[in-house]
């Protein structure tokens, strides 16, 4: 979709923004571009939309070189999202969002319809929100109007230039949740720029690691943090980049026990004698179409059935989510273990993810890629105890 040949941009002073970038973008596909200030990468995407012409090279989009287009023309045909958002103060929301298709010669009520719509989709309710003005709005509403902007010619490209630096780091996670459960309906083709490691790993499909100039290092976040290409790309991805990866790495099947299990009807008695024969404290309680209720102490079974000894699970998560949610989730509940469950929309029990299983999973994930090879092909060494 957008493809980089050769690309450099030297000012009149003789500066070097970008330097011989070449690098492409599929469709659909959510590139960050991450590094210090000056390093070109806002330089980067502003050259995609001809707010700042290439010295050297051409850019494509869709296999079209833009330097054979209108300028006005392509910018119509890309979003364009920015830290300060930019909305008109004396236009409404939905006359800031309706804005790009009147310019394209849409009819007013068309507009109108489409920029409610868009509202909608970010979170904003256009009966609430639509006739506010934007100082009536919060930051994180502001920017959610932008990205609502940005989207109302249904355009192909998306530009980001640091979309949520300007607000507070809960507001920031929020909008970051939200741009990529927006992401996952609409796939756009997304160049982002941001300085934030964090916000690269947790957004891109892959992260562009900038250093003067050049891009040091293209790939999945996974990759990025596991095997660093240079020097400067793992001190800039910094000494806890094992913690990062956290984020990009899924709880798959194979990471999990099977701990013992017994159902809702069974005799409390039965099933006391059973763990004890197995030599375990504790069971998980599953009903009878293996469904997680809860999970149960051996030592507290007595008369009657399991439910009557049952109780709640609050530490779960499904299969997919991240080894840092897992992580999350076992600190927020104090919990030595987890269960994972099913992820399509039940809770089917599929195992529990412990402490030791979670460290094998990172470390399986990160063998997986320096070998290139799937993580249920890696066998791990035991790491011996003192």
């Amino acid at each position: 979709m957008i493809r980089f040949e050769h690309v450099t941009k030297r000012y009149p002073d003789g500066t070097t923004a970008v330097d011989d970038l070449s690098f492409e973008v599929a469709e659909g596909e959510l590139v960050t571009l991450v590094g210090p200030s000056g390093c070109g990468k806002t330089t980067t995407m502003k050259m995609v939309n001809r707010l700042i012409e290439p010295s050297e090279g051409r850019i494509l989009l869709g296999g079209e070189d833009i330097a054979t287009l209108d300028p006005v023309e392509l910018r119509r045909r890309i979003g364009y999202v920015i830290q300060q958002v930019g909305l008109f103060p004396h236009k409404t929301v939905l006359e800031n969002t309706a804005t790009v298709p009147r310019l394209l010669g849409g009819q007013r009520r068309a507009a109108r319809e489409r920029a409610a719509e868009l509202l909608d989709l970010v979170g904003l309710d256009p009966a609430v929100h639509g006739d506010r003005y934007p100082d009536q709005l919060s930051g994180g509403q502001r920017q959610r109007v932008g990205v609502a902007r940005a989207l109302a010619a249904d355009p192909p490209v998306l530009l980001m230039d640091e979309p949520f630096g300007a607000v507070d780091p809960v507001v920031r996670e929020r909008l970051q949740s939200e741009f990529l459960r927006l992401q996952q309906r609409v796939r756009k083709t997304v160049l982002f720029v941001t300085h934030d490691i964090e916000e690269a790993v947790r957004l891109g499909d892959r992260i562009a690691v900038y250093g003067s100039g050049r891009i040091e290092q293209l790939d999945t976040p996974a990759t990025v943090l596991g095997a660093p290409a240079t020097s400067y790309v793992a001190d800039f991805v910094g000494a806890d980049r094992g913690l990062k990866r956290l984020s990009v790495t899924p709880i798959e099947p194979d990471d999990l026990e099977q701990p013992p299990v017994v159902r809702l009807d069974d005799p409390a008695g039965a099933a006391a004698a059973r763990l004890r024969g197995e030599g375990a404290r504790w069971a998980v309680v599953l009903d009878a179409d293996g469904l997680l209720h809860g999970w149960v102490a051996a030592e507290t079974l007595g008369d009657g059935a399991v439910r009557d000894h049952a109780r709640r699970m609050d530490a779960w998560l499904p299969v997919g989510a991240t080894l840092k949610q897992a992580f999350s989730v076992m600190l927020q509940h104090d919990a030595g273990w987890i269960a994972v469950l099913d992820g399509a929309g039940g809770n089917r029990f599929r195992g529990v993810l412990t402490p030791a299983r979670l460290h094998a999973a990172l470390r399986r994930s990160i063998d997986a890629d320096a070998r290139d090879v799937a993580r249920a092909e890696v066998e791990l060494d035991s790491v011996p105890t003192v």
